[in-house]
């Protein structure tokens, strides 16, 4: 369960308990305060111990994972079918794409001809690292998917419980598009004090709402002083050099570890 908005896991939904989260302990009666938050102390130890196996796993591979978290419509999947056009025959681009329902973002990703599968979650408000253990096993099983240097991991969009599970990547981005407001940073802090990279996104939008970036960026600076930050549109590609940049820097780094 969910220790934000209660919601079940995911794995809890769509994979067998295969690991031990104390499930059996949840359900009986009597419990007292203290019980709960050990079944959930356990629960993020599982996690956290799948989430190093995963970073583990993608290190040996030579892959850098991004795990991407935002409102729904913040234009993540947009972004991605850009970059994969401005990388093609450049950078291995693979992708695990996770929505509550439906097959669709994969469906835009796997037009672009990268491997991508998707994860749904059944409900669930975000992935875990049991799902993206999984998950990226069946993406190396597809066409190109065995050898990948950059593996995006777009979470299920909110910004409040994918802020709190380590799915093993090696940097998060959080991004917030310019229809949404600039109030996110304040409203949602542990998304962007968890995360490396700020994006504003849709920034062509600019002239149409208020929407003052230097606002929400200095909240957000306030919060994580360490964060990254860049404005982008994938639209009119203003600001896409930055992010191509961040990536092509990314790759070459983990690579050039690899060497060593």
């Amino acid at each position: 369960m969910c220790d934000t908005c209660g919601c079940p896991s995911p794995s809890d939904h769509s994979h067998d308990h295969d690991h031990d989260h104390g499930h059996s302990h949840s359900h009986t009666s009597g419990h007292s305060h203290s019980k709960t938050v050990d079944v959930h102390t356990s629960l993020f130890a599982a996690n956290d111990a799948l989430a190093r196996a995963n970073r583990e796993h993608f290190n040996e591979v030579g892959a850098v994972a991004l795990n991407l978290i935002s409102s729904p419509g913040s234009g993540k999947t947009t972004l991605l079918e850009h970059t994969i056009d401005a990388l093609r025959g450049e950078i291995k681009i693979g992708v695990i794409e996770g929505d509550i329902e439906t097959e669709r973002d994969a469906m835009r990703i796997r037009a672009k001809g990268v491997p991508v599968i998707q994860l749904t979650t059944g409900g669930a408000c975000h992935l875990d690292a049991a799902m993206t253990h999984k998950g990226f096993h069946r993406l190396q099983k597809e066409p190109g998917g065995e050898d990948i240097d950059l593996l995006f991991i777009e979470n299920v969009g909110n910004l409040v419980c994918p802020s709190t599970f380590d799915l093993g990547e090696h940097e998060r981005v959080v991004l917030v598009s310019v229809p949404e407001g600039p109030d996110k940073p304040a409203k949602y802090p542990k998304s962007f004090t968890s995360s490396h990279t700020f994006v504003v996104t849709k920034t062509d939008l600019l002239p149409y709402f208020d929407f003052p970036v230097p606002e929400a960026v200095g909240d957000a600076l306030r919060l994580n002083p360490k964060l990254r930050t860049m404005n982008l549109s994938s639209k009119t590609g203003e600001g896409m050099d930055v992010w191509l940049n961040y990536l092509r820097e990314l790759v070459a780094n983990k690579k050039a570890v690899k060497l060593k």
